[in-house]
């Protein structure tokens, strides 16, 4: 299977078209997008292991898209699975959004139209495989398409390194790589998207309401956590990313705006307490997750119109 750099030579659009070229015959038929980087470069090794193809991919910012143009009426039944072990892409698919970051994994179909844009330079896997061997119920399947799959706890623990050992011992997958390997691999995975789809399924059966009253009880208690992410919380009640925002939107909500509105409230509070006047206006925000001094008081003039210290001599 090749090993492919695009050209040191030749105008930042030759290299896209090259590229192009590249992914287009070793993964499926797509277009690639220029992004704002001017030199263009980027490589691929692929390797076929059963009826499975790995591929790791390294390149600076760029887009693809698969449209309807691409996708013959009897093109086969592939999925694909990206894991990015370095960058940030977002790929969009059956109107979902999915922005997928270090040490997360995000499965598609090829079958349907998708972009994947990737807006920093990057690493990351490309499994393609037949649908036919992810041994997950296609209800569950529709539930975890086009959804970022956190790899940071549980069950992801265990895949994602090994998906890293895969990516970097590609020579040897050539040579010594055997169908049961990748079977091995796409079952492992395929229990770890099923386990992301039954988070999702149990949430909607404890009903929105119920769980939001948790979510938001969970990030009440964790405000003065600055590791307070989306990502924690959502693996914390054992749904996706996406769930966690659409059940925050209901209430009119964003997770990293009801964070920074509760955030600011409690250093609002703070400022005003006589019994912390000892404390520098830093360290209340600090309390609060505010680890840049500049940034919280920004962040509470923007929220209150006065400065952590025009709040704290306010109250005198």
């Amino acid at each position: 299977m090749p090993r492919i750099t695009t050209p040191s030579e030749g105008t930042a659009t030759e290299r896209l078209d090259c590229w192009r070229d590249a992914v287009s015959r070793n993964l499926v038929p797509l277009e690639v997008r220029p992004r704002e980087s001017a030199d263009f470069r980027a490589s691929l090794h692929a390797v076929r292991v059963g009826q499975a193809q790995m591929s790791v991919i390294s390149a600076e910012p760029h887009s693809i898209a698969r449209t309807r143009r691409h996708i013959a009426s009897d093109a086969p039944d592939f999925l694909q699975l990206t894991v990015q072990f370095t960058g940030q892409g977002v790929l969009t698919q059956r109107e979902r959004r999915a922005e997928v970051g270090p040490g997360e994994l995000v499965v598609y179909d090829t079958r349907r139209p998708f972009t994947y844009d990737l807006h920093q330079s990057h690493t990351g896997l490309v499994l393609m495989f037949p649908r036919t061997m992810l041994p997950l119920a296609e209800r569950d399947l529709l539930r975890v398409t086009a959804t970022p799959v956190p790899c940071h706890d549980g069950l992801g623990q265990v895949v994602l390194p090994l998906l890293h050992g895969l990516a970097r011992q590609m020579e040897l997958l050539e040579s010594r790589g055997t169908p049961r390997l990748a079977d091995n691999v796409i079952d492992l995975v395929g229990t770890l998207l099923a386990e992301h789809a039954d988070g999702d399924r149990r949430a909607d059966e404890a009903g929105p309401d119920l769980l939001t009253e948790r979510v938001l009880g969970y990030m009440e208690q964790r405000l003065a956590d600055p590791g307070l992410s989306p990502e924690g919380i959502a693996a914390a009640h054992c749904i996706s990313r996406r769930y966690l925002y659409k059940l925050l939107a209901a209430r009119g909500h964003t997770v990293s705006g009801w964070i920074r509105e509760q955030r600011l409230a409690r250093c609002r509070r703070d400022l005003t307490d006589p019994a912390l006047d000892h404390l520098p206006v830093g360290a209340v925000g600090g309390r609060w997750g505010f680890a840049d001094p500049a940034h919280f008081s920004h962040a509470l003039k923007a929220a209150y119109g006065m400065s952590p210290r025009e709040a704290r001599a306010a109250r005198r």
